[in-house]
């Protein structure tokens, strides 16, 4: 014990704040001998209330350290009047400190931590208060791998007010088992966003960011590439305005977009997609991009959805066709199947196309609505090219804002998917095997577990959770942020296997980050709606000892700040 104390600077007199007096299965009880000082004590420019609600401890135990953390300071019921108005600090009390047992720390060269508890303190041990550099130094502890020095590591934050305990993380522990940044407004949740994609671009990283809001505009650097859909208030220097085919976008979609109503818009929308398939197919029988029903003749069409590789594909839901010629499609599908006295041709107009116009009203509208300008009506270059290319090139950073695009006929959310879908498409043929990818997702409550359409028509917008259930295997690791994880499944969030948690002051989410991870209890998330702007606890699978740091603040701080009242509400002199 003294080589530890004097090699690795652990164990100090100058620390020690009491001794154990009572142990039961997750709790120890100290008897705190300065709980009645006024202050606490500074050591290396570090401050230590050596005996504090949520400081960190050490206990010299039998066989090994045992690392806690202080979640209750009381004095006994008899003891209580001792405390008055006029207590300056100079009375000693019996007060009495509860410890969370947390973890065990090797008394080995190595000082590995683990959670759990080899062996329980016994009456009388010793309790220190546990330095701020080695409290920093627990995520590394607990890494097995940490070890190599070539070892890549992300600066996140420090511990403590003196800012000497530096945080770093390595990118297999924080996005291995997929990463969720969760907060309430204010907390600091965008700032920490920031912050983790300016560390990965310090290296050879491949990421991809879906930005709602253009708050992370302000990035920077020559690995960077922005771009952006629609027509965004603000735009980043040297942002690329891009288009989303129309081809992204499955049958599914199209249903829940343009929502074909009762017994007859269902199935004449249906058969008029599986015509314009064969139009994109076999070109030579639809001359004008759409197949022609109305007393026309069956045979051209009929030898056509028979030609091998061709029939397989009409009911495919992802083969593509041209969304511009649906409301034609839809006229000549409302038809007679055959023609007066004769079946090789079809009859006229079967008088089915009048319950068909609010269908169409509703495909006209989203096909010339601004919302969706970017799919159906925009000549710039796609963003599929774009990522192509940004994933075989030498970039780091792909930004994508959807700022520009409303909220009208829920176009971002159904886009967003669109993007997320082909991500999942060419992560599943093995695009990413050899360069893992990183997709973060801001607001992500926007887009995950939702669902549009009416109810005969309902399309759930799945993507980005397929690629948290699924993602890891080939090489696509996601980052959500959101500010409500009660609008989240608990089915999604379970997948996160690091979750970086700001203050959370509503019950609800509160409760769903407790069930989503194991890793935490009541006692450690009482400590969350007392978080201050900025600070995080790390929790998850590789961190069951949840630990609070300070992130630091990120170089390009996303412009999330709001209007500036006082600015623009002054009256000027001389204006009345």
């Amino acid at each position: 014990m003294n080589t530890i104390e004097s090699d690795r600077g652990l164990l100090l007199p100058t620390l020690r704040m009491g001794v154990v007096s009572s142990v039961n299965a997750n709790i120890a009880r100290i008897n705190l001998k300065n709980a009645g000082a006024p202050s606490g004590t500074y050591f290396e420019t570090g401050r230590y209330g050596l005996g504090e609600v949520g400081e960190f401890v050490l206990i010299e135990g039998q066989q090994s350290l045992i690392l806690g953390r202080i979640v209750e300071i009381r004095l006994p019921e008899r003891d209580r009047r001792s405390v008055t108005q006029d207590y300056t600090g100079a009375t000693e009390l019996d007060a009495i400190g509860n410890i969370q047992l947390l973890g065990s720390v090797s008394m080995a060269d190595d000082l590995t931590v683990t959670a759990g508890v080899d062996a329980y303190p016994r009456l009388g041990d010793r309790v220190y208060a546990a330095p701020d550099h080695f409290v920093a130094t627990i995520p590394t502890l607990m890494d097995p791998a940490a070890t190599r020095k070539d070892q890549i590591r992300l600066e996140l934050g420090f511990v403590g007010p003196s800012k000497t305990g530096v945080v770093t993380i390595s990118p297999e522990k924080l996005f291995g088992r997929h990463c969720a940044i969760l907060g309430a407004t204010g907390g600091g949740k965008s700032w920490t966003t920031a912050r983790i994609i300016e560390e990965c671009l310090k290296y050879n990283a491949k990421m991809i960011l879906f930005d709602p809001s253009g708050e992370y505009r302000g990035a920077s650097g020559t690995a960077v590439i922005h771009c952006h859909l629609g027509d965004p208030v603000h735009k980043a220097d040297g942002s690329m305005a891009c288009a989303l085919p129309p081809t992204c976008f499955q049958e599914s979609d199209f249903i829940a977009l343009f929502d074909p109503a009762g017994k007859v818009q269902g199935p004449k929308f249906r058969a008029a997609i599986r015509s314009l398939r064969l139009a994109k197919l076999e070109p030579n029988v639809a001359p004008d991009g759409f197949i022609k029903k109305i007393n026309q003749i069956k045979a051209p069409i009929t030898e056509a959805e028979t030609k091998p590789g061709v029939s397989e594909k009409l009911d495919d839901p992802r083969q593509e066709f041209e969304v511009k010629h649906l409301v034609s499609q839809i006229e000549q599908e409302c038809v007679w199947p055959d023609g007066y006295n004769d079946t090789s041709k079809w009859g006229k107009e079967d008088g089915n196309f009048a319950h068909c116009l609010s269908l169409v009203t509703r495909i006209n509208g989203v096909l010339i609505s601004p919302a969706f300008s970017c799919v159906f009506n925009c000549p710039q270059p796609s963003l599929t090219q774009r990522i192509d290319s940004f994933l075989v090139g030498k970039d780091r950073l792909l930004r994508i804002c959807l700022s520009g695009i409303s909220y009208e006929y829920k176009a971002r959310e159904i886009i967003a998917n669109a993007i997320g879908r082909y991500l999942l498409n060419k992560a599943r043929l093995g695009s990413f095997r050899k360069h893992p990818l990183i997709v973060f997702v801001d607001e992500a409550h926007n887009f995950l577990g939702r669902s549009i359409g009416a109810e005969d028509s309902t399309a759930q917008l799945d993507s980005f959770e397929f690629l948290a259930k699924e993602g890891r295997k080939f090489g696509v690791n996601i980052c959500l942020a959101t500010q409500r994880p009660r609008d989240i499944t608990v089915g999604v969030l379970s997948q996160m296997g690091t979750l970086l948690v700001h203050r959370l002051t509503n019950d609800r989410d509160r409760e769903v980050v407790e069930k989503a991870c194991g890793e935490i209890d009541r006692s450690a998330s009482a400590f969350l709606p007392n978080l201050k702007p900025g600070e995080a606890a790390i929790i998850g699978v590789d961190f069951p000892i949840p630990l609070t740091i300070q992130m630091k603040k990120p170089t390009h701080r996303p412009k999330s700040e709001g209007p500036n009242f006082q600015k623009y509400w002054k009256i000027h002199k001389g204006i009345v």
